[in-house]
C-alpha cells in the first residue's frame, strides 16, 4: 500500500487520482502507523510552508517522516519542506536535505507556472525519461542548487527540479499534473526497491 501524507495542503487528491490511473492502491492519512507500515510514501502538496509544518509538528509527524526508511517522495512544497529551511514565512523545515527554499527575485512572472524541461538528471526516478521532456511547475519558491540535486531546471535563475539522498527524493514539479512523462516518473518511484 502506498500512504500519500495528509497534511495542511493541497493537491493531495490529484496525486490519489494519478496513482489509480496507475493501478495502484493507496490511502491519505495522517496515521503515524499507517505511515511506518506503508510500502512507500508520497508527500504531496500545494501551500505555504509555515502552516504546513505547523499541522505535521502538531502531529508529530515530522518525526515520523524523519525516520521513514522505505522510499519516500516530496513534491513541489512536500520537497521544499524536506529541505532545512523556506524564506516562506521564515519556516525551519524538516531538515533532510541542506538546501534552503527561497523566493524567486522579483524580475519576472511569479509564480513559475507551466511547463519546463529539466537537465543533469540522474537515479532512478529519471530512468527512461529523456532530459528534453517537459513537466509542469507551479511555484514562487525554489530549492537552491546543492549537493543533493539530481535535477535541474531554468527559470529566472538555475534551480533545483529534483533532490535526492538515500530513500528520500523529491521533486519540484508535478508529476501528477504531466501527462505520460510524469505517469513514467511516478512509475519509476514506485519500483524503486
Amino acid at each position: 500500500m502506498i500512504a500519500i501524507v495528509k497534511y495542511n495542503a493541497g493537491n493531495i487528491r490529484s496525486v490519489k487520482n494519478a496513482l489509480d490511473r496507475l493501478g495502484v492502491a493507496s490511502i491519505i492519512t495522517d496515521d503515524p502507523d499507517e505511515l511506518q507500515n506503508a510500502e512507500k510514501v508520497i508527500f504531496p502538496g500545494v501551500g505555504e510552508a509555515k502552516t504546513a509544518m505547523d499541522y505535521l509538528k502538531a502531529r508529530g509527524l515530522d518525526q515520523i517522516i524523519l525516520s521513514l526508511k522505505q522510499p519516500f517522495l516530496g513534491i513541489c512544497l512536500g520537497m521544499q519542506l524536506m529541505c532545512s529551511h523556506s524564506e516562506e514565512k521564515d519556516t525551519p523545515c524538516l531538515g533532510i536535505f541542506d538546501e534552503k527554499v527561497k523566493k524567486f527575485p522579483p524580475k519576472g512572472l511569479v509564480p513559475h507556472m507551466g511547463w519546463n524541461d529539466f537537465t543533469e538528471t540522474k537515479g532512478p526516478l529519471f530512468e527512461g525519461i529523456d532530459n528534453a521532456s517537459n513537466m509542469y511547475f507551479v511555484h514562487s519558491y525554489y530549492v537552491e542548487l546543492g549537493p543533493h540535486t539530481v535535477g535541474k531546471s531554468d527559470y529566472l535563475i538555475p534551480f533545483t527540479s529534483a533532490l535526492q539522498m538515500d530513500n528520500f527524493y523529491g521533486v519540484q514539479f508535478h508529476p501528477e499534473k504531466s501527462a505520460d512523462v510524469g505517469a513514467r516518473l511516478l512509475q519509476n518511484f514506485l519500483n524503486i526497491e
